[in-house]
């Protein structure tokens, strides 16, 4: 019996010493809030989507416990509808969540904290700007070892002469293959942040004043920089400005006519002609001629030097510049704006997205891949990556290289790198290098050899070694392939990317069933559209309406313009004239000279839809009357030809003399704008308006003297109408918080009941809440709804 006993307890242990296993906590069960059908969803699920919502910007959306909790049981029975319909597994499907999956990516891949340094050191730059020159020696990005060393030492040669005491400027004339800039003596104006690029920009910023930086390497070359002068940011301004156009091609006699009519503007300014008035008769800026001139606010760095140097040194606004010369003409630029610089709490959001997209970005990405090749072991063979390499040829360069699909077997299916145990062969990197390979494009290098390169020096221009580029593609195709093992594991290392894309995920399958089953049938269903409309037809109602225009004026002056144009029936006249064209005696056929005058009417035309020209012609007593007939014709059929259609074109025959005019210009045709449209009665009355000096510019391209707003209004929809006690057809004029206001009423219409395409907006989208009311209750019994009420009482306490 012992026996046994003994027996029985060592199998038993045995048994034990078997079957034993560590002890393991067991992770209690997450409580579920919601069980859909057989879908369960945690509380821990809801709690997060709840606390997401209450944290919206958005206050209107913010709601209690049991009002989401409603809202969140809606929303997933309509996924869980669509995922029964296996929209989660369509190819279109996978494609659009793979971008968006990509864009999510990006800031949880980027060195956050190098990309807050960037931004912050761009904005401490932003507190001075820099006068710099700088001398280029263009080397290939592909360059080879023994091409880089050359390049550099003789940058490292133009670097020791300058120290040595030879002029910066006459070795950039002489040296730099800059094309924009050798020629004067490598001056770049001043520059700030972002407006050269980082490498460039870091030389200037840590080069001591007079001094001449290291050679720097940019993708351009090797640049040597020299700092002539610092100075406190200029802030931003916004100018206007006059310009008369001078062609590349122009001839002395060219540049003279435009030299007089740019005196011309000057003298009229000068004797107290607006300065919006002459630039819209003068300028060929034919983008900001309409607006009086005004350009887009803009910072140092960003136009040419001399129309920089003229703006920034205006002192206030409304003053202007004498007329100054850039490679586009000549201009005369009058000060509107300047804004010193903003807070980095105010320019942070913009300077952190700015340094993630320009030559900045590199940095980034660098810091990025070496901190993944850390985590992801990268093991590369390097016999075989050097026999791949040796593939290149110089049809890389050009970005046209071509492989065989069936490699030598040295080569075909071998692993090149392995990624995290991952295994990328040769194969897998030629079809990446195929895809990727681009032509070198390098302005500086392209036109560094001249027009009349022989092939040789074309082939360097394009230039470099194809192996380097090889090379450089390798280290491209590994750096993207950790960064894409980053993001696929996001799911696994971040909960916060693995709501956000289940979120979108339900977002974006919510939309394809909400199309399908409420938006796209509320819309097609006319005959649903109209029950509904006729099921609650008394909802519908327009209130008692007047055909109103209201017109809003700066003060009695400015009224009386725009009423006065506006009296009589459309088009209105705008007293906006073109260029008269001037022919010679008996002359009825259109010069070059004269078809230039016509282009700008085509483009005011083009760019006005509502405006009708009157074309008038006049003849002088020795003429004829079918020569002033004859002239209007050919005007006519011209702007015809040009796209102006017959019906925006008046004609008048004065059938002789016109009123008021010497012998000479009675030979002439004349144009009138009208249009059909009051907005641009207040524009043309906008354009002559000057604001008085005391008063501040509203942000935008120009001052507003008068609004004009036309529509059939009802009480409570516009202020001033609703000021007028009894409505009756007539003009009201009103006086209120400095404004002078004419309520001009043309009809009034009683209250009655819509027709059924007047309320059809409305009712679409009564009747999709409708639909989407009854499509809610089926999923109901489709997918039945069991709350843990418990759960919820946790909560809401």
């Amino acid at each position: 019996m012992r026996h046994f006993t003994g027996g029985f307890l060592l199998a038993f242990l045995i048994t034990a010493c078997k079957t034993a296993a560590p002890i393991v906590q067991q992770t209690p069960p997450k409580p579920v809030i919601l069980t859909l059908g057989n879908k369960a969803f945690t509380t821990d699920d809801f709690f997060q989507s709840f606390t997401k919502n209450q944290l919206s910007s958005d206050s209107a959306q913010r709601t209690d416990v049991q009002s989401y909790f409603e809202l969140y049981t809606n929303l997933k029975l309509k996924v869980l509808a669509a995922e029964y319909e296996g929209r989660d597994t369509t190819e279109a499907f996978r494609e659009e969540m793979s971008t968006y999956r990509k864009q999510l990516a990006q800031s949880y891949l980027t060195d956050k904290v190098l990309v807050e340094s960037l931004a912050a050191e761009a904005y401490q730059r932003m507190q001075e700007e820099i006068n710099v020159s700088h001398i280029l020696i263009p080397v290939s990005e592909y360059a080879s070892p023994e091409d880089t060393l050359a390049a550099y030492q003789t940058i490292l040669s133009l670097r020791r002469q300058a120290q040595n005491g030879e002029d910066f400027a006459k070795l950039a004339r002489e040296h730099s293959q800059d094309v924009t800039t050798a020629k004067a003596g490598g001056d770049l104006g001043y520059i700030s942040t972002f407006s050269v690029v980082y490498p460039l920009e870091t030389a200037a910023y840590s080069t001591p004043t007079g001094g001449i930086s290291q050679p720097v390497r940019t993708k351009f070359g090797y640049h040597l920089v020299k700092v002539n002068n610092r100075r406190q940011s200029q802030g931003r301004v916004r100018v206007a400005h006059i310009l008369v156009r001078i062609s590349p091609a122009a001839n002395e006699a060219g540049q003279k006519a435009a030299q007089e009519r740019i005196d011309a503007a000057y003298a009229r300014l000068q004797k107290g002609e607006p300065f919006e008035q002459v630039c819209r008769q003068l300028s060929d800026d034919v983008t900001s001629k309409t607006n009086g001139g005004i350009l887009p606010m803009f910072e140092p760095g960003r136009w040419v030097p001399a129309f920089e140097d003229a703006a920034f040194s205006l002192a206030k606004p409304g003053d202007y510049s004498k007329p100054v010369r850039t490679n586009y003409g000549w201009h005369i630029i009058k000060l509107v704006e300047r804004k010193g610089l903003d807070t980095y709490t105010t320019l942070g959001p913009a300077l952190r997205q700015r340094v993630t997209t320009d030559s900045r970005a590199d940095i980034l990405r660098q810091s990025t891949v070496q901190r993944l090749r850390k985590e992801y072991s990268v093991q590369e063979d390097k016999a075989l990556l050097e026999s791949a390499l040796a593939k290149a040829d110089t049809n890389l360069l050009h970005g046209q290289w071509r492989y065989a699909e069936q490699l030598e077997p040295n080569l075909q299916n071998k692993t090149l790198v392995t990624i995290n145990k991952q295994p990328y062969t040769v194969n897998q990197f030629f079809a990446y290098v195929r895809q990727r390979q681009q032509p070198q494009r390098n302005p500086v290098l392209a036109t560094a050899f001249g027009n009349n390169s022989t092939t040789g020096a074309a082939d360097h221009i394009v230039g470099g070694s194809p192996t380097v580029a090889m090379s450089r593609l390798f280290d491209r195709f590994v750096g993207d392939q950790v960064i894409a093992m980053e993001e696929s594991n996001l799911d696994k290392k971040s909960p916060e990317f693995r709501a956000l894309i289940s979120e979108i995920r339900d977002g974006v399958l919510l939309s394809q069933v909400m199309e399908q089953n409420v938006w796209e049938r509320s819309m097609v269903d006319s005959t649903g559209q109209k029950q509904y409309f006729e099921q609650n037809k008394s909802k519908y109602r327009f209130a008692e309406r007047a055909l109103s225009t209201v017109v809003v004026a700066q003060n009695d002056s400015l009224l009386k313009q725009a009423t006065s144009m506006l009296s009589g029936r459309p088009p209105y006249q705008l007293r906006r004239s073109a260029a008269p064209l001037l022919f010679e005696k008996n002359q009825t056929t259109l010069t070059a000279s004269l078809r230039e005058t016509l282009f700008d009417i085509l483009v005011v035309m083009g760019t006005n839809p509502d405006y009708v020209v009157e074309v008038s012609g006049s003849h002088d007593p020795t003429e004829s009357d079918s020569v002033s007939a004859g002239r209007i014709r050919t005007v006519v059929s011209y702007l015809q030809k040009n796209g102006v259609s017959l019906n925006r074109i008046m004609e008048k025959d004065f059938q002789g003399a016109r009123p008021g005019g010497t012998k000479e210009t009675q030979r002439n045709v004349a144009f009138q704008y009208f249009s059909n449209a009051k907005e641009d009665v207040a524009k043309v009355v906008n354009s002559k308006y000057l604001l008085p000096a005391t008063a501040p510019r509203p942000e935008g391209n120009a001052p507003v003297g008068v609004t004009i707003i036309t529509g059939l209004f009802a009480q409570g929809d516009n202020p001033y109408l609703d000021s007028i006690n009894q409505w009756k057809v007539g003009n009201t004029t009103l006086h209120r918080a400095n404004k002078a206001i004419s309520v001009m009423i043309d009809r009034i219409e009683p209250a009655r009941t819509k027709t059924f395409a007047e309320a059809r907006g409305t009712v679409i989208n009564e009747y999709q809440a409708t639909l989407e009311k009854q499509w809610l209750a089926q999923l109901r019994q489709t997918y039945p709804v069991k709350v843990n009420e418990e759960e919820i009482r946790k909560l809401v306490k």
